[in-house]
């Protein structure tokens, strides 16, 4: 009886972390092209129904993630999504990572939420942590700040032109990134990364859509000498 009542909560707590529907309405769907089949809510729904122990190690993380200030930056469940290759590396589509990587996410969900939300708004976590076998398959940096759960991909929840994304990124990243040692990349579309493994930045030239990011940083490192006294 008390087996079941367990597993009643803990079936609550993962409830509990869906959108509801009039989040739902909220915000238009721009993450979808940015989700592939088995990582969207009908996925998690599968992969939390295959076993027990996903939503109870879940939930373990969740309330680590609110004690440390961060657990409602981005949907919990989100931060289990893992890379976009996983159906092809034969991996799930979602995992939680290791606990002795959990401190690494929470300076950069952190960041998240005092920099990077007020600049662009809600977001949508669409990869996070990838284990080492799933790094090399997906073709990751043996370095990569996602194998170390440093880094979140994400989609802000506006449809931003992605010029205008990119502008507003990378003025916050020019303002603040260096203060955190926070990375910032782009990739396709409005994808963007975000880490705090250490300052740098990437897919950011004037060929890829940046030109205003090429000015924020060159003003940025313009600016550094005379920032020694702060």
């Amino acid at each position: 009886m008390r087996c079941l009542s367990i597993l009643a909560l803990v079936l609550a707590q993962v409830l509990a972390w869906l959108p509801t529907a009039s989040a739902a309405q909220a915000y238009p769907s721009t993450a979808d092209p940015y989700v592939v089949a088995g990582q969207d809510l009908a996925g998690y729904r599968i992969w939390v129904a295959a076993d027990p122990a996903h939503s109870a190690a879940l939930g373990v993380y969740a309330t680590y993630l609110r004690q440390a200030g961060v657990g409602d930056v981005v949907p919990v469940w989100q931060l289990a999504r893992t890379a976009s290759d996983w159906a092809k590396c034969a991996q799930a589509p979602f995992e939680v990572p290791p606990p002795e990587l959990w401190p690494n996410i929470v300076n950069t969900l952190r960041y998240v939420q005092s920099e990077v939300k007020p600049a662009v708004g809600e977001v949508e976590a669409v990869s996070v942590y990838r284990n080492p076998m799933l790094n090399q398959c997906a073709k990751g940096s043996p370095r990569s700040a996602h194998q170390l759960n440093y880094g979140v991909d994400l989609v802000p929840r506006f449809p931003f032109d992605r010029r205008e994304l990119m502008s507003r990124l990378c003025t916050v990243h020019a303002r603040s990134g260096l203060r955190y040692g926070a990375g910032l990349g782009f990739y396709v579309g409005i994808r963007f990364h975000i880490d705090v493994w250490k300052y740098r930045n990437w897919g950011v030239s004037a060929e890829e859509g940046g030109d205003q990011c090429a000015i924020a940083l060159e003003r940025r490192e313009a600016a550094r000498p005379n920032e020694h006294d702060d």
